[in-house]
């Protein structure tokens, strides 16, 4: 049985009877588990910066940024065009404005299918495309219907 004696610890067993302090090895536990959360910290840091997209070397992120804004207010713009308070006009188009609105609308779903995938500016610019091919549709659209058209 061990004896207790001012912070000491006394163990018996095979050999000699040794001390044993309580106040260090509790003092290199910390440091053990202080240790261990630095090593997961690490672990958990390296696999988010793996996971994270590559950009490309020679883009900024603020020229990025600047087009993801870009190609976001023409994709608003393109959905806006093709909900329309004037429903009763679009009502009766013919085929050219029926065409042409289907066409728009086939450029929305793509333009924000490509926005939602970019990561660099190129990728931005390219669902802008789309999109501004969408409004030239439904100018299309509405100088079929005679509604004035509204600027691109």
């Amino acid at each position: 049985m061990p004896a207790q004696r001012q912070g000491v610890s006394w163990t018996y067993g095979v050999g000699s009877a040794r001390p044993v302090h309580r106040e260090g090895l509790e003092e290199a536990m910390g440091y053990v588990v202080l240790l261990a959360l630095l090593l997961i910290a690490g672990a958990a840091s390296a696999v988010v910066v793996q996971r994270r997209p590559h950009r490309a070397r020679g883009d900024s992120d603020l020229s990025d940024l600047d087009a993801e804004v870009e190609a976001s207010g023409w994709v608003l713009r393109l959905g806006a065009s093709l909900s329309v308070p004037e429903a009763r006009i679009w009502a009766g188009a013919g085929e050219t404005a029926t065409r042409a609105l289907t066409d728009a609308a086939e450029c929305h779903r793509a333009a924000g299918v490509q926005l939602s995938a970019a990561h660099t500016a190129d990728e931005y610019a390219k669902a802008s495309r789309v999109a501004k091919e969408g409004l030239a549709h439904i100018a299309t659209a509405r100088a079929a219907l005679g509604v004035a058209a509204v600027a691109v």
